[in-house]
């Protein structure tokens, strides 16, 4: 099942998370993922989370893919980078859905 990734976050330190951006592209890949958006954030006219200066939509070919990507020991050094390099980070996973059906039942 396809899953969407949505991450929403400030940029701490544009250094740090330029290092993951450039080396989590292709593990990204071999895993199943694809970034499909990057937003900066334009206005906040409504919700409970405070705005977050980033925005971020991975598509997931699957969970699996995901945590697979998140815990593989071979990519330790890596996901320091994103943890220094961003702030008040929020990560949401969302099935794929092909309309509003099983969300209105």
């Amino acid at each position: 099942m396809a899953l969407y990734a949505l991450n929403l976050f400030n940029v701490k330190d544009g250094e740090e998370y330029a290092e993951y951006a450039r080396r989590a592209e292709e593990p990204l890949r071999q895993y199943g993922g694809k970034v499909v958006a990057i937003g900066k954030l334009d206005s906040s006219p409504e919700g409970d989370i405070a705005p977050r200066q980033v925005m971020m939509l991975v598509e997931w070919e699957s969970k699996e893919g995901i945590y697979n990507y998140v815990n593989d020991p071979d990519l330790e050094d890596l996901h320091p980078h994103r943890e220094l390099g961003v702030d008040d980070f929020v990560w949401h996973l969302f099935e794929k859905l092909e309309d509003l059906r099983p969300v209105l039942k």
